[in-house]
């Protein structure tokens, strides 16, 4: 009777290892990280009031902006699902430098300060995602500059208005944009309205943007980008 062959360690079944779920990771912290529904138009936090929580955004669009003493507005930034915002705090930051506004109908989960350094010590997983979301933050704020300083108005307002339809991530549905006034993209672009409108009549004929009910932002606006 032969011997039974021995199992050898090839022969296990190898676990691979399940991808870190951010979002079923924040819920399951139960009061600390709640989770909140915000309407259209609701503020987060304004310029100026105390820093002491972070968001994550479920789902939805956030506004950050800033205020000058004059009373002039300046949008810093348009943010979407998976993004976070307020991270300030956790390096000293006392008070908010900008306001932020819900856009849309926004879902949020709001971390205060000390439990977000709990988790950040805590899950390695967890920071591997924040660390990223941040060097890419840093990263866009360089091309924002670059984008200010050389780039024209026309330019410009394609660059802002691919990244608001998050081009080239799964997490956009078909280049959608959010509801965004004229004078919203003006700010963003350091430009007028009046400019902001003329370009975007001519992004539609082109056929690079649409209107229906909502602004969809087909993919070849890149060419906008691309042109020297």
């Amino acid at each position: 009777m032969p011997a039974n062959p021995r199992r050898t360690k090839s022969s296990k079944p190898v676990k691979v290892p399940r991808p870190f779920n951010l979002e079923a990771y924040l819920l399951a912290g139960g009061r600390k990280r709640a989770k909140e529904q915000l309407p259209p138009n609701a503020v987060v936090f304004s310029q100026g009031s105390a820093a002491c929580e972070v968001f994550y955004i479920q789902r939805g669009s956030i506004k950050l902006s800033v205020i000058s003493g004059t009373g002039k507005e300046a949008v810093v930034a348009m943010l979407g699902p998976g993004d976070f915002f307020g991270e300030g705090c956790l390096t000293g930051q006392a008070s908010r430098m900008s306001s932020a506004t819900a856009m849309v109908s926004t879902t949020v989960y709001r971390i205060p300060k000390e439990e977000m350094v709990r988790m950040l010590h805590e899950e390695q997983e967890f920071s591997d995602n924040f660390i990223h979301h941040v060097l890419a933050r840093s990263i866009r704020v360089e091309e924002d500059l670059v984008d200010q300083l050389f780039n024209s108005s026309e330019k410009r307002l394609a660059r802002t208005l691919l990244l608001l339809a998050r081009y080239g991530r799964d997490d956009s549905p078909a280049g959608v944009l959010p509801r965004l006034s004229q004078e919203t993209l003006a700010e963003m672009i350091g430009s007028t309205r009046s400019r902001v409108n003329f370009f975007m009549n001519k992004f539609r004929k082109l056929g690079f943007i649409e209107y229906n009910g909502r602004l969809k932002i087909n993919s070849s606006l890149l060419s906008i980008v691309l042109h020297d």
